[in-house]
C-alpha cells in the first residue's frame, strides 16, 4: 500500500489515519447506544488517541542529531503547516479561548487578532531568514549572530522562562481534561497528562513531535468543529458561522430579559463559590466604547502578535523545512489551518451560551427551578469537580443569570453536555482538547530541553560530547522540565489563558528585538543584545510583580495590566539595545557580511554543516 519514502506517502498515511479515527467515533456512538457508560467512553477516547500518539512517537525514534533537533529538515510545507497549527493550537486555544470569549466577549477577540496577526510578522520578518541561517534553536541564532556564550546563555534564560510558563498552562489543560474524562482529581490529572506528553517526544525529539502533531491536529479540528455544526443544526442553523451576528444579538436580548440579583463580593464569598469561577451576569454582547476600551483591545492584540513572533517553539518549526522558500510557504499553511479553528471559537462560545440561557431550548437552565437544575447529570458532574457552582442569593429557588458560576477553562469541554449531545461527542472533545494541549506541550518542553542540551551543555559545557551523550542529556531534561511543569501546574497560580498571555509577554520582552535587529540591523552588537535581553526581561518581570493582584496588586499604568506587561519589557529592550549598540564598537566585517547573506532568499544555509 505504501511504497517509496515515508515523506512521499504522508497523504495516504494520514488519510488512512483520519478514516480510522472517524470509524472509531462511529463505534463509540454505537457502544453508547448499546449502554456503554459515559466514564468508559471518556477513558477509551483519551486512551485510544494517546496510544496512537505514543506509537507514532516510538516509530519516529532516532539517534541522529539532525532528525532529533530539526526532523532532518525534510518536513513538507502542508504537513509542517498542520504540525505548526497543532503546536500553536494549545490548551489555551482549544480549551480556554472560547471560555474567554464566553465570559469576556469582544475584548477577548484581541487574542484571536493578535495570535493570527503574529504569523504575518513571522512570515515577513523572521521565519525564512532563520531557516536560511541554518540554526537548530533560537539561542543558536542569537549566540552565532552576536557571538559569545553569554549572549547565547541570556537567550536560553528568556526562552526557558517563556516556554516554561507556557508549558504549565498546557499541563494544566491536560489535567483539567484528564480529571473530567477519567474521573480523577485534577492534581493527579496533571501527572497523567505529563506522562502522555513524554510518550510522544521522549525517543524521537522533533521528528517524533512533528508526526504526532499532524495526527493531533486532525483529532483536535474534528473535535472542535463537529459540536459546532451539530448544535447549530439543532438550533436550525446548519452553517452557524454565517449566523453569528444574529446569535450574538439574541444573547444581548436574553441578557436584558433576565433579572439580576445582588451578589456583591462578600455575598459570593459567603456562598462558598470556589476561586476562579465566574458568573455570566454582566452583559458582554456589545462592543465596549471609549478610548480606554479601544486601547485595551489594541494593546492586548499587540502583545499577542509580537509574542507570537518571539516564541521559540513556533520559530523552531520553520527550521524543519527542506528550504527557505518552503519555510515561507509553511507559514501560509499554518495560518490556513489555524484560521479554521480561530474563526470557529467565537461561534462555539456563542452557541454554548445560548444553549445555557435560552429558555426555549431543552438545555436552557437560566430561569429554571434550582432543584431541577441540580438534578441534571452534567450539572452534578461539573459541580462535584468544583468547575461549576450555583448560589441562590435571593432565596427564590429560581436560577438567575448571575447565580450560575463556571470556570472559563471548561466551557468547551462542557458544551456538548450542556447542549444535550450524545456523550460520545464529549469524549471526542476531551480527546481533542488533550491533543491540543499535548501538541503544544511537546513543542515547548522540546524547545527548552533542546536549548539547554544544545546551547548550554554542548556549546558551552562540553563541546566534545558525542551524539549519544547529547541526546541522553536532552531526554533527561525532557523528564525534569516536564515534572517541574506538572508540579507548578497543579498549584493553579493563574488561569490557563492568563499563563499563556504571560508566556507571550516574557518572550516579547527579551527576544523579539534581539531577533528582529539581528536580521535587519547590521549595527546591532553583542553588548547591545545582551543589555537589551537582560533589561527587557527584568523590567517586564518587575512590572508584572508590581501590578499582579496576587503579588503586589498596584494600579496599572495606562491600562497596561498583568496580561500586557510585555509592552513595558519590549520597549525597554528596544531602547537599551539600540543605545548600547550605538555606544559600542560595530560588529566586524565578517558578521555584517553574514547578516547580509541571511537576507538572500536562496543558496546554502549560513551555518552549513558546522553542527
Amino acid at each position: 500500500m505504501f511504497k517509496g519514502k515515508f515523506v512521499d506517502n504522508l497523504p495516504k498515511i494520514y488519510g488512512t489515519y483520519t478514516g480510522g479515527f472517524l470509524i472509531f467515533i462511529i463505534l463509540m456512538a454505537i457502544a453508547e447506544s448499546a449502554g456503554m457508560t459515559a466514564k468508559t467512553i471518556g477513558i477509551l477516547f483519551v486512551a485510544f488517541t494517546v496510544c496512537i500518539y505514543a506509537i507514532i512517537g516510538y516509530l519516529s525514534r532516532t539517534v541522529q542529531v539532525d532528525a532529533y533537533y530539526v526532523a532532518g529538515r525534510q518536513v513538507p510545507t502542508v504537513f509542517n503547516g498542520m504540525a505548526t497549527a497543532a503546536d500553536w493550537m494549545s490548551g489555551a486555544s482549544f480549551v480556554a479561548m472560547a471560555g474567554g470569549i464566553y465570559f469576556g466577549g469582544y475584548t477577548y477577540m484581541a487574542f484571536l487578532v493578535g495570535w493570527t496577526g503574529g504569523y504575518v510578522l513571522v512570515a515577513s520578518l523572521l521565519a525564512p531568514y532563520l531557516r536560511k541561517f541554518g540554526c537548530y534553536t533560537v539561542p543558536d541564532f542569537i549566540g552565532t549572530r552576536y557571538g559569545g556564550n553569554f549572549a547565547r546563555f541570556c537567550a536560553v534564560c528568556v526562552l526557558s522562562l517563556a516556554s516554561f510558563t507556557y508549558v504549565t498552562a498546557q499541563i494544566n489543560a491536560t489535567g483539567t481534561i484528564a480529571a473530567r474524562a477519567l474521573s480523577i482529581p485534577f492534581e493527579l490529572g496533571v501527572w497523567v497528562g505529563l506522562i502522555s506528553i513524554l510518550l510522544c517526544s521522549m525517543l524521537g525529539g522533533m521528528r517524533a513531535v512533528t508526526w504526532t502533531q499532524v495526527a493531533q491536529y486532525i483529532v483536535l479540528i474534528i473535535a472542535y468543529l463537529l459540536p459546532i455544526f451539530w448544535i447549530g443544526s439543532k438550533m436550525g442553523n446548519p452553517l452557524p458561522h454565517l449566523m453569528l451576528g444574529d446569535e450574538v444579538a439574541k444573547i444581548g436580548e436574553l441578557e436584558a430579559q433576565f433579572g439580576l440579583v445582588k451578589n456583591a463580593a462578600a455575598d459570593v464569598k459567603a456562598a462558598g463559590v470556589p476561586g476562579g469561577l465566574k458568573s455570566i451576569s454582566v452583559p458582554h454582547a456589545g462592543v465596549p466604547e471609549g478610548g480606554m476600551a479601544a486601547w485595551k483591545f489594541i494593546s492586548l492584540a499587540l502583545c499577542m502578535m509580537v509574542g507570537t513572533a518571539s516564541l521559540p517553539h513556533i520559530l523552531m518549526r520553520y527550521f524543519t523545512t527542506p528550504s527557505i522558500r518552503a519555510a515561507r510557504k509553511s507559514v501560509a499553511w499554518s495560518l490556513f489551518f489555524i484560521a479554521i479553528l480561530y474563526t470557529s471559537a467565537p461561534m462555539l462560545a456563542t452557541l454554548s451560551k445560548l444553549s445555557l440561557m435560552d429558555p426555549s431550548l431543552p438545555s436552557g437552565i437560566i430561569g429554571k427551578d434550582i432543584s431541577a437544575v441540580m438534578a441534571i447529570d452534567w450539572v452534578q458532574a461539573w459541580t462535584a469537580q468544583k468547575q461549576a457552582f450555583i448560589a441562590d442569593f435571593n432565596g427564590d429557588g429560581i436560577l438567575q443569570l448571575n447565580e450560575w458560576f463556571m470556570r472559563g477553562d471548561v466551557v468547551v469541554l462542557s458544551t456538548p453536555e450542556v447542549a444535550g449531545l450524545p456523550y460520545v461527542i464529549s469524549g471526542l472533545v476531551a480527546a481533542g482538547g488533550m491533543a491540543a494541549a499535548m501538541s503544544t506541550a511537546d513543542g515547548l518542553i522540546l524547545a527548552i530541553a533542546n536549548a539547554l542540551s544544545h546551547d548550554i551543555y554542548y556549546k558551552i559545557i562540553d563541546p566534545k560530547a558525542d551524539v549519544r551523550k547529547r541526546l541522553l542529556v536532552a531526554r533527561a531534561l525532557l523528564v525534569v522540565i516536564g515534572a517541574a511543569g506538572a508540579y507548578i501546574a497543579s498549584m493553579r497560580i493563574t488561569s490557563i489563558l492568563g499563563a499563556v498571555a504571560w508566556a507571550f509577554d516574557f518572550a516579547m520582552s527579551g527576544l523579539f528585538f534581539p531577533l528582529i535587529l539581528g536580521v535587519w540591523w547590521k549595527r546591532a552588537t553583542r553588548e547591545g543584545a545582551i543589555a537589551g535581553m537582560i533589561a527587557g526581561l527584568a523590567s517586564g518581570t518587575a512590572y508584572l510583580i508590581y501590578v499582579y493582584p496576587k503579588f503586589m496588586g498596584n494600579p496599572a499604568w495606562l491600562g497596561i495590566d498583568h496580561l500586557r506587561f510585555g509592552i513595558i519589557g519590549a520597549s525597554v529592550c528596544l531602547v537599551v539595545m539600540v543605545v548600547v549598540s550605538l555606544m559600542t564598537k560595530e560588529p566586524n566585517s565578517a558578521t555584517q557580511k553574514m547578516v547580509d547573506e541571511v537576507r538572500v532568499p536562496s543558496g546554502r544555509s549560513i551555518l552549513g554543516k558546522q553542527h
